[in-house]
């Protein structure tokens, strides 16, 4: 069994879930908590709606089952870590981050949020390797998909991976995608996924939805905050447009990059619009 208490405590004592001062873009996040505590979501690693995932209006052929990453597997551990108040508060179109003019503010991503996105991507990566060794203490088999050989991922043209975070979610039971391809979930859609597949036999959970976007109330208040119209109610997300944003950023903010404007100050952010927080 998964003692899901010990992660959860892991997130709140590890200093990698805290922007040190000496990595610090500004101030005003030296010592900045970047996630608030995860949701966690148990899948049957046999559960069709993973083959589904390989059909081509879905992921595609190359979207790999959890048995390709390891044989005998029996579930799916997906989990989302939102971000706190203070990253996603940071990143507003209208808030305040150290260093920025409105108009930078709008367009860029914050301290906060370029923290969160590669500090917070790599503690991500910590959480993972602490579910895996809590698992094998057990005597069960685990692996982190994204860490294996045989994953990769294509931004160019396809924008697509052989193991989506998001559509793992969706099927373990997390939540439901929104107009920006975002995941909503029942703390929003403000955070970042990770899973891990492993051999241990653990409850599932529910899946609390049929529809894709069922969470979505197409409001369209992300496509107000794209910097660049890369998302609109008619057509959906522009990947390429919102891609070659984000290679700008990078280039401008190297080694970190992203954006994230679509996902702080709408109604998705942080609940399930319509739903008590």
């Amino acid at each position: 069994m998964l003692d899901f208490a010990k992660i959860r405590e892991y997130v709140d004592k590890d200093r990698g879930n805290y922007v040190a001062a000496g990595t610090a873009l500004a101030q005003d996040v030296a010592g900045m908590r970047i996630f608030d505590q995860p949701l966690f979501a148990v899948g049957d690693a046999q559960d069709p709606l993973f083959q589904k995932l390989q059909e081509p209006q879905a992921v595609g052929p190359h979207m790999r089952l959890p048995q390709d990453w390891l044989p005998g597997a029996r579930s799916v551990v997906s989990f989302f870590l939102p971000f706190t108040e203070a990253v996603k508060g940071s990143n507003a179109p209208r808030g305040k981050s150290e260093g920025r003019d409105e108009e930078q503010q709008r367009r860029d991503p914050s301290n906060g949020w370029l923290h969160g996105r590669i500090e917070g991507q790599a503690f991500l990566l910590d959480v993972c390797r602490k579910m895996v060794s809590l698992l094998e203490a057990e005597g069960e088999e685990a692996v982190i998909p994204i860490l294996e050989p045989g994953f990769w991922t294509e931004e160019t043209s396809r924008f697509t991976s052989s193991w989506s975070e998001r559509h793992v979610a969706f099927v373990c039971g997390l939540g439901t995608f929104g107009l920006s391809k975002g995941l909503i979930t029942e703390k929003g859609i403000c955070g970042r996924f990770g899973s891990v597949v492993t051999t241990a036999e653990l409850p599932r959970t529910e899946r609390p939805y049929t529809g894709i976007y069922e969470y979505c109330i197409q409001c369209g208040a992300c496509a107000r905050n794209c910097p660049v119209g890369a998302i609109s109610l008619e057509k959906g997300k522009d990947h390429v447009a919102c891609s070659a944003y984000c290679a700008v950023m990078k280039e401008r903010y190297a080694p970190r990059y992203g954006c994230g404007k679509c996902q702080v100050s709408v109604p998705c952010m942080s609940r399930i619009p319509g739903r008590r927080p």
